[in-house]
């Protein structure tokens, strides 16, 4: 996989710029299941099994992707114990944990304003 080189200049860090670090980070990130998976290892450690069932509506291969992607980016670890079948479990790093007090923000928001914002749909969508 193909990824943008951090150079330390300020064009990396700017997501507003479509050949950016951040955006490219940003864009990794920022979708419903990277949320709700961080949302989930955020309270602990668990088995790609667990989180599945803690995260529903998840397909097999978008959880894979979604939790592969965050490993990628040292947001969740992946640990493989030495047993037999191997038992693999997954948890947030230090900056995954920092990104998950964003996420509870968004969820709180979401919480906040659901009423809000289905009265402006009905209003809208009428």
């Amino acid at each position: 996989m193909v990824t943008k080189q951090f150079r330390g200049s300020p064009e990396d860090a700017d997501l507003r710029r479509a050949d950016s670090l951040a955006r490219e980070i940003f864009s990794d990130v920022a979708n419903k299941w990277a949320f709700l998976i961080i949302e989930v290892l955020g309270e602990r450690t668990l088995r790609f099994s667990e989180v599945r069932n803690e995260v529903a509506g998840i397909s097999h291969k978008m959880l894979t992707q979604n939790l592969r992607m965050l490993e990628r980016n040292g947001l969740a670890r992946r640990e493989v114990h030495p047993t037999v079948p191997p038992r693999v479990e997954y948890s947030l790093t230090e900056p995954g944990q920092a990104l998950r007090a964003t996420v509870d923000g968004m969820c709180g928001w979401t919480q906040q304003y659901l009423g809000h914002i289905e009265t402006a749909r009905r209003s809208f969508d009428s």
